[in-house]
């Protein structure tokens, strides 16, 4: 038995959710979202909650369960408070700047990288060195974060690179004379 999905999910306050046969949709102040939930998981409002439950009781069904649950919680949280992933960037001559909506990146290559931010995301530089992506859709601020890391990812031997503000790397001895 799953315990997430036993739990129902409140909804803040300020944000409208409502339950149109598999689909979910909640708006806030931040914007407006939806998920549609697998056909094996049912889903209804009750006393300004949504509450999830299994279809049947097979093994497929008790396994979207607790996931259909926590993707509804994320979106009612996406447009209440938005989502933040926060990156850095170690290295001498590292660093990113904002060119009007892009993200240019110098990395230690010969050519500047240049990201172009998806539509919903909003990247920002506070300094040369922390690059901040924040959204109303947790799965999308993650995969911008994720794209923005893959340029050129932290190595294990200065730390050199793109790494995630709370991420430790785990640093290797060099060779010994």
């Amino acid at each position: 038995m799953s315990r997430i999905g036993k739990k129902p999910v409140q909804v803040p306050a300020g944000v409208t959710a409502s339950v149109d046969g598999q689909t979910v949709s909640a708006k806030g102040p931040k914007g407006e979202l939806k998920f549609v939930v697998n056909d094996e998981v049912l889903v209804k409002m009750e006393d300004n909650a949504v509450v999830v439950s299994p279809a049947s009781q097979t093994k497929d069904a008790r396994s979207k369960w607790g996931m259909s649950r926590t993707m509804i919680e994320n979106i009612l949280t996406g447009v209440k408070d938005g989502y933040e992933r926060k990156l850095e960037i170690n290295g001498v001559g590292y660093r990113a700047a904002m060119q009007g909506k892009n993200l240019q990146l110098s990395l230690g290559f010969s050519h500047e990288v240049v990201y172009e931010a998806p539509d919903g995301i909003t990247i920002a530089c506070p300094k040369p060195t922390e690059i901040t992506v924040t959204g109303i859709d947790k799965q999308q601020v993650g995969q911008v974060a994720a794209e923005i890391r893959k340029y050129r990812g932290p190595e294990p031997y200065k730390g050199k690179g793109v790494k995630y503000a709370e991420e430790r790397i785990v640093r290797k001895e060099g060779k010994k004379k």
